[in-house]
């Protein structure tokens, strides 16, 4: 008699713990994965402003996030920085602002032979091959 009262109120725990999993709201993770993700790349304008500090605007359509358009510049960044012969950038700052679907990157990097010193450095060519690899395009 003590099991079967102990299983039926085992059973009517996970019967109610059951219901109210079901009454969560899902959470944002739960809801981006479910978004598809089409980003359109709009383009890169560079503007050389002093020595080797280099501002990226870019523009694009269908970000997740703000990430996804400091993604974008990044990798503009690190291509720039081949182009030039440099290995190297460091991250000064990225602006994003969204304004209905179009969002805008206003990115500053410095360009350098050697890695240069501070926590937000990219090695040129490893960058531009991890953006290849996740189909964002660079300069």
């Amino acid at each position: 008699m003590m099991r079967k009262a102990g299983l039926q109120a085992m059973m009517t725990g996970a019967a109610t713990a059951g219901l109210l999993s079901a009454c969560v709201q899902p959470s944002a993770q739960d809801t981006d994965a479910k978004q598809p993700f089409t980003p359109r790349y709009l383009g890169v304008e560079t503007q050389l402003l002093d020595g080797d500090l280099v501002n990226f605007h870019v523009t694009m359509t269908g970000a997740r996030e703000r990430e996804d358009v400091a993604a974008y510049g990044k990798c503009a960044a690190a291509q720039y920085a081949l182009i030039r012969g440099y290995g190297f950038a460091r991250h000064v700052r990225t602006n994003v602002d969204e304004n209905g679907k179009r969002w805008t990157g206003d990115a500053a990097y410095v360009i350098s032979a050697a890695l240069p010193k501070g926590l937000k450095t990219i090695d040129a060519e490893v960058t531009v091959q991890n953006c290849l690899e996740n189909g964002i395009p660079t300069v």
